[in-house]
């Protein structure tokens, strides 16, 4: 169970599950979150749960690092996006605020306080 101040990311040191020990992080919650520190098989749970805690927050907006590169994290990232109810919309940040490689999301905060959206 994650608190509303931080994420819990396990990852194991070697990137097996079995008997390997696991590492933890744990992530402050802010109007943005570097995605590079996770593992690409984790962002999607990361996002979900940074996603859910920001809310917790009030935030209305926050911020997706997740790199240029070829565009894989963002696509999956947008994919995502695109169906969770807690978003009311999204877009490519400006280019002061890390251009393509990052992604703006405005929450649905009427989702958050229980409203009918």
């Amino acid at each position: 169970m994650h608190s509303e101040n931080e994420i819990e990311s396990e990852m194991s040191d070697d990137g097996r599950s079995e008997g390997a020990e696991e590492e933890v992080f744990v992530v402050p919650i802010e109007e943005a979150i570097d995605l590079h520190h996770f593992h690409p098989r984790e962002i999607a749970e990361v996002v979900d749960a940074y996603l859910e805690a920001a809310l917790e927050k009030g935030f209305a907006e926050v911020r997706l690092i997740h790199g240029r590169g070829k565009g894989v994290q963002r696509a999956n990232i947008h994919k995502r996006l695109r169906k969770d109810p807690r978003v009311e919309r999204f877009a490519e940040s400006t280019p002061d605020r890390g251009g393509w490689g990052a992604t703006i999301v405005w929450l649905n905060t009427s989702k958050a306080a229980g409203g009918e959206g």
